[in-house]
């Protein structure tokens, strides 16, 4: 089992419509290996709604993404390098949502100008989100057919007259 160890994870990256999703599958798979399974849902929301807005209001697509992790809370902030963006009107839906779904949140600026929009969840290491197994399915799309069964008589085949074939064989 991995020990509780204080983490950091940054990633910078342009942000649209297609990117949203690995980013939210790189976010996870840093969770996943920091023992905090538990988190990979409200984590990954949350950075895909403030990733959609900026992809929408936005000029300047360039966008940081930074995860830390205190062995008690997991901060996660986004900081979105454009001056025009108002998280106060253009935001205001998806702060809301994270308002909602997250322990802590806010947003505050850089001394370079940009503007940091975190939130923050509580989080303990080892909390596991038990896998749910699926049934197999099948990965043929027709069904082969058993083969029927053959009497014993049509699997032998006639002996050759006068049991020529087996002295051949010595």
């Amino acid at each position: 089992m991995k020990t509780a160890v204080p983490c950091y994870y940054h990633l910078d990256v342009e942000v649209s419509p297609e990117r949203v999703g690995q980013v939210s599958r790189i976010l996870a798979a840093h969770l996943r290996y920091w023992d905090l399974d538990n988190l990979v849902a409200p984590v990954c929301h949350g950075t895909e709604l403030l990733l959609r807005a900026i992809d929408r209001h936005a000029t300047d697509k360039h966008t940081s993404i930074e995860m830390w992790w205190n062995r008690q809370h997991l901060i996660t902030a986004v900081a979105e390098d454009d001056r025009d963006l108002r998280p106060d009107q253009d935001l205001r839906a998806c702060l809301a949502d994270i308002a909602a779904m997250s322990d802590g949140w806010g947003c505050c600026a850089s001394e370079t100008g940009s503007k940091i929009i975190w939130f923050s969840q509580r989080a303990r290491a080892g909390q596991r989100v038990p896998l749910v197994p699926t049934a197999p399915e099948p990965s043929l799309r027709q069904v082969l057919q058993v083969p029927r069964a053959l009497p014993v008589a049509a699997l032998a085949a006639p002996a050759a007259p006068g049991g020529k074939a087996l002295e051949g064989a010595r």
